[in-house]
């Protein structure tokens, strides 16, 4: 009796089991695909520093990087992890998880050693200018040879999802849209408009042509440039005529109003360096999304946008600048009214955007030397004209020095190899001349980055950036504060390119669909971007990530 009791329970046992298994299997066969943003906005600011975004905070809008911030996610401790730190090299990274010694932009251009010649980064001369009669677009992504974020975006939706860059500059619309985009258009100086090329298609869309119609260009540069406030309140910023800011053509004195109608020449060029190259880009970019309906398909569409006007502005004048400032609070509006805009298009809990920087930047070093902190100043013609005359002097008179670029130094393998003269002897001894020049921290041979490994510091900085077959022989570091110039002019502006804070260090915000509110100051990198992106989207990371995704931090 009691076996028959047992029988029956355990056969009861088993069938509620079987059931259960039975049961969750319906609910999993219910399961839905995850549920996706319809855009994605990725923002690059050309030239942002970190510390710009609290600076600049008390006059910032509600609705601008104060809504991003306010609103979305921060990582406040995000850095480039490679050199040199430039715009061509920061846009690839930002895109492909990795960096130059994977996905080959080792610079805005780099020498050849095949051509002997300088390679332009989006250089491809195959193609021709769509949009002009110039060869501003003789341009692709030819260049780059991973793959980006937007590429495995497309290959994942069948080339369903819709990419396109949109830039003033070229290198930062084609470098993030990718290999396999639907389009990039950047901007032409010479006749005002937005260009492609025939890499992407054979002539500019209608809706391309309308907007380059409205001559916006033109309208811009008939107006004055002055302060959004009033200039006594630009209490962050320096004085107005600092000895350290650049002026444009035509000008006495880098102050305030700035006469654009008058300084603006025959073409449309200084778009580029004032405000309104901003707002000017912004408004295309918002064409783009509703001539294109991203957004309003199936398939996830991706705009990849860069600002680029800060960079020329910081160049001229130097972060301490009531320019730069201005500049600040006013892209603070046309982000604002991008925001703005995608509300009302497709809703915030439809559209993901990322907002980061390809570089900081450096503090003038005169400005420095004004308040007696140490900086300073290489002179690379020095530099180059001094290691030739010791190489000649210790191998014997030649051409042995090819290039001296990016702070890298290119040796002439194919003379060094006829000579019968040693590669790695002559590196050692070009690394250890340089050393001789003020300011030069620390110098590294290819040989010593080829068969080492660093996991942090400038050794890592040195052999992410480094590339065999594009990057050179030997590599120089200068010490903080300090940066190179290529005349004997006095330094006036800014530039980046270091492997120091001030250029590494970049926001990284995070809004829209699904991203919680919050900040971390645990240390990110921007390789960390596209695997992030490729989680969110749940594709496949680029073909040459390094990054690890962030999801943990910024995932609902």
């Amino acid at each position: 009796m009691v076996n028959r009791i047992y029988k029956i329970s355990l056969i009861l046992a088993l069938s509620l089991i079987s059931a259960g298994a039975a049961e969750s299997q319906r609910k999993k066969s219910k399961v839905t695909v995850p549920e996706k943003p319809k855009l994605v906005v990725g923002i690059v600011v050309d030239q942002m520093r970190y510390d710009y975004l609290y600076r600049f905070w008390n006059k910032f809008s509600d609705k601008g990087f104060k809504r991003l911030v306010g609103e979305g996610f921060n990582f406040r401790n995000n850095h480039y992890n490679y050199i040199p730190t430039y715009t061509g090299p920061g846009h690839a990274s930002i895109y492909t998880g990795t960096t130059p010694a994977i996905h080959g932009i080792v610079g805005n251009d780099w020498y050849n050693r095949i051509t002997g010649q300088n390679i332009y980064c989006a250089e491809d001369k195959s193609v021709k200018t769509v949009g002009s009669g110039s060869n501003a677009g003789q341009m692709s992504p030819v260049n780059m040879i991973a793959s980006t974020i937007t590429d495995e975006l497309r290959i994942a939706s069948n080339l369903q999802s819709k990419v396109i860059g949109v830039s003033l500059k070229d290198r930062g619309s084609i470098l993030p849209a990718g290999h396999a985009a639907n389009g990039a258009y950047w901007y032409d100086g010479s006749n005002g408009a937005m260009i492609t090329s025939t890499y992407y298609m054979q002539e500019l869309p209608a809706w391309v042509q309308a907007f380059n119609n409205r001559k916006l260009a033109d309208q811009y540069l008939s107006q004055p440039w002055t302060t959004l406030l009033p200039i006594e309140q630009y209490s962050e910023s320096g004085p107005d005529d600092q000895s350290f800011e650049g002026t444009f053509r035509g000008e006495a004195k880098p102050v305030f109003p700035h006469n654009i109608p008058a300084l603006r020449g025959t073409t449309f060029d200084l778009l580029r360096s004032i405000p309104a190259g901003n707002t000017f880009t912004k408004d295309f970019a918002i064409a783009a999304i509703q001539a294109e309906n991203m957004g309003k398909g199936a398939a996830t569409d991706f705009l990849a946008l860069s600002f680029s006007t800060p960079d020329y502005i910081g160049h001229q004048y130097g972060p301490n600048a009531i320019e730069v400032q201005d500049n600040y609070l006013r892209l603070d509006q046309d982000i604002a009214n991008l925001l703005t805009f995608l509300d009302g298009y497709i809703g915030k809990q439809n559209v993901l955007v990322f907002l980061t920087a390809d570089h900081g930047a450096a503090h003038n070093p005169e400005h420095m030397k004004q308040l007696r902190i140490p900086a300073g100043n290489t002179l690379n013609s020095l530099m180059a004209d001094s290691l030739k005359k010791h190489l000649n002097q210790r191998f014997g008179t030649a051409d042995w020095v090819s290039a001296f670029t990016n702070q890298q130094v290119y040796l002439n393998h194919q003379l060094i190899e006829s000579k019968k003269v040693s590669l790695v002897e002559m590196q050692e001894e070009t690394a250890r001349f340089m050393h001789r020049f003020p300011g030069v921290l620390r110098t590294m041979t290819a040989d010593a980055l080829m068969k080492s490994h660093w996991s942090r510091g400038l050794g890592m900085l040195m052999e992410n950036g480094y590339m065999p077959y594009r990057s050179g022989d030997v590599l120089v570091a200068l010490e903080p504060g300090w940066y190179a110039k290529y005349s004997n002019a006095p330094v006036k502006g800014t530039t980046h390119g270091s492997p120091w804070a001030y250029d590494t260090h970049i926001p990284l915000l995070w809004y829209g669909w699904q991203i919680p509110v919050g900040e971390s100051h645990v240390r990110t990198e921007i390789i960390d971007i596209a695997p992030s992106l490729a989680a969110f989207l749940r594709i496949q990371e680029p073909n040459g990530n390094m990054g690890r995704p962030l999801t943990e931090y910024i995932w609902k």
